[in-house]
């Protein structure tokens, strides 16, 4: 089969930072599922790994994580999915990735592929709706409801992957008002148009934008990105008692800047669950066919921003150099072989 991926950490203008190959079909035990992948996207994990975590000699490492394709064939222990089904999903970073003709993932981390979109719509979503899912419902605490919730969720970095469908999630399905930091006129209007009541620039000082715009206490905050550079700012104006989660790797990060209010600090990781074998992994089966459902009564939408060609090296190294610069918007597919 086709694949893509890498034998040594390289810079990505390197020839030979990510390569073509081939490689033998996987074949599926347990609860895995083999899928015969359609599409994937890129995700901010895919450069830092392939920046940071060189193979062993010898071995080439295939990245990615998000796919949607067809259940290609299962394993002796599988009772979700049956061959056929088309599906999308995150898959586990222990194990080798989905830019690959064919992958194997437990079935228990793999929802339902919504009806109403494309393979390439549907592999824009699985990573960054498990993260925005996770962090705001479990770690965040928020309820799901629309009643009236007297509090402000400030996300910094709200145009994107995570931000794109943390936005929409906060927004549809709960009574939050969302607040979302950008720094360009096009990121402002992607987080407008998502849903965000309002957005402020994290490029200015933040503390002065929130206070004009009298809005409820800021209470929650999901800091998606530079969090190092922005959290003493933050701390400063978020109200007593209220909880601050992260998903990006601050090198410097000092809890006792939320001391004084009692705020409380949250990790998202949304590979914790297959990492660590959890006993609710299944949750994430349950999270995605939930998120499919809500795309196909239109609550939600894809977000899709940029299709980049078929899946190959030439195009997964146009797509590693966009992410590293900071400067994408929602999500970039590929899609083919």
């Amino acid at each position: 089969m086709k694949a893509v991926g890498y034998k040594k950490s390289l810079p990505i203008e390197d020839p030979e930072a990510l390569i073509d190959f081939e490689t033998s079909k996987p074949e599926p035990r347990g609860r895995d599922i083999r899928v015969a992948v359609k599409a994937i996207s890129a995700n901010p994990v895919d450069y830092k790994v392939r920046k940071r975590a060189a193979p062993p000699a010898g071995e080439t490492k295939i990245l990615g994580y998000d796919a949607a394709g067809v259940v290609d064939a299962i394993g002796p222990e599988v009772t979700l999915f049956k061959s056929g089904d088309e599906v999308f999903y995150a898959g586990s970073v222990l194990r080798q990735g989905t830019n690959s003709e064919f992958h194997l993932v437990d079935e228990r981390i793999v929802g339902k592929k919504p009806k109403s979109l494309s393979f390439a719509q549907a592999a824009a979503l699985p990573l960054t709706s498990i993260t925005a899912w996770e962090l705001l419902f479990d770690r965040l605490g928020v309820a799901p409801g629309k009643s009236v919730d007297p509090r402000t969720l400030l996300i910094t970095g709200g145009a994107g992957g995570v931000g794109s469908i943390l936005i929409q999630l906060a927004r549809r399905l709960t009574g939050l008002t969302v607040v979302a930091t950008a720094t360009r006129p096009e990121s402002r209007e992607w987080c407008l148009d998502l849903g965000a009541h309002a957005v402020i620039d994290h490029g200015k000082p933040m503390k002065e934008q929130i206070e004009k715009l009298k809005l409820p206490p800021v209470e929650l905050v999901a800091s998606l990105t530079f969090t190092e550079q922005h959290y003493k700012a933050i701390a400063d104006f978020m109200a007593p008692q209220g909880k601050y989660s992260l998903i990006d790797d601050p090198q410097e990060f000092n809890v006792s800047a939320f001391k004084g209010k009692a705020i409380s600090i949250h990790w998202e990781s949304m590979f914790t669950r297959s990492s660590f074998q959890t006993a609710d992994m299944i949750g994430q089966h349950d999270l995605l066919n939930d998120v499919s459902d809500l795309i196909d009564k239109g609550v939600l939408r894809t977000t899709l921003d940029q299709s980049f060609g078929t899946i190959n090296a030439a195009n997964l190294k146009r797509a590693h150099a966009l992410l590293e610069s900071g400067k994408s918007r929602g999500k970039i597919v590929l899609e083919g072989w």
